[in-house]
């Protein structure tokens, strides 16, 4: 965000008339993860509301919001201020989000997944658009479709909570990391764009194949922030987690006395049973199809 109060048409995301305090709150964030509104920036609702053209009230909910997320610190008499992540910050986050994903792919291997196989061809748009941004280096737009790309994705842990705090790990990722990856110049080809490939072993059912494919995703995070910040990769100790082979999930005994296993691939759940390898069969009606919202 260059100005407070800069003319409608500049390229930011037009603020619909619904859920006023959601989009207003959508846009600071991706504003905050492209790095156009950089740390120490500070602001007030007035500000907020000018910016937006909307009322004082959904301009405080959001920034109020915001902050109770910590992804802006309130101040006295002083409005919002953004706050500044550093690499000890980006460690932890990077290290909580390694874990939390290793931890629930592992439980995947062991239980049935509720994911809702329906998602798939959006998640494959989002996850193409997302591999446009980065190829094109696309920062602005990037961020955003990364973020909505992992939050559908998340969706395959089958734990919304977990989902949830994955994304807010990314978007304070992102806020570290834009700076740093503006000031490296052209970013044509520069941040991950294996998009497709997480979606085509999520499409396949391979829960190991996708643990893996998240992992390198994660590896090349923090090899990429490392080179461009200078900072040594040994304070980073979650790495072996990431370096070793993945290996494929046991099935239960009665999982695979019921045939929902095979192949050493996710186990598919009941109200889904799978049609041809890798195009599962539409789920019955009355599924639940409500698409996340991008945090």
């Amino acid at each position: 965000m260059s100005s407070p109060t800069a003319p409608p048409g500049d390229g930011r995301p037009a603020i619909q008339r619904n859920s006023l305090r959601e989009q207003i709150a959508a846009a600071l964030r991706e504003e905050m993860m492209a790095g156009r509104l950089a740390a120490g920036r500070n602001f007030t609702v007035k500000e907020i509301a000018e910016l937006y053209g909307v009322s004082a009230t959904p301009a405080r909910e959001a920034l109020v919001d915001l902050a109770a997320q910590g992804l802006l610190r309130a101040e006295h008499h002083r409005g919002f201020t953004v706050p500044e992540f550093d690499w000890s910050d980006f460690v932890e986050i990077f290290e909580a989000r390694t874990m939390l994903t290793d931890s629930a792919f592992r439980q995947l291997g062991s239980r049935a997944s509720g994911y809702d196989w329906r998602r798939l061809p959006s998640l494959r748009r989002r996850a193409e658009a997302a591999q446009r941004a980065s190829r094109s280096g696309q920062l602005d737009v990037l961020v955003g479709c990364d973020l909505r790309f992992w939050h559908e994705a998340g969706a395959l842990l089958d734990n919304s909570r977990v989902s949830g705090y994955l994304g807010w790990l990314r978007v304070q990722s992102w806020m570290f990391a834009a700076p740093y990856l503006r000031s490296a110049g052209g970013l044509e080809g520069v941040c991950w764009d294996r998009h497709p490939e997480l979606v085509d072993r999520i499409e396949a059912r391979d829960i190991p194949g996708a643990h893996q494919v998240v992992n390198e995703y994660n590896l090349f995070t923090v090899e990429l922030l490392a080179r461009l910040t200078g900072r040594p990769l040994d304070s980073v100790a979650v790495l072996p987690l990431l370096r070793e082979p993945v290996a494929a999930p046991q099935p239960t005994a009665p999982a695979a006395a019921a045939g929902e296993v095979g192949l050493g691939l996710v186990p598919l759940p009941r109200a889904v049973p799978p049609g041809r390898f890798g195009r599962p069969r539409q789920p019955r009606a009355g599924a639940g199809t409500e698409e996340p919202v991008a945090q």
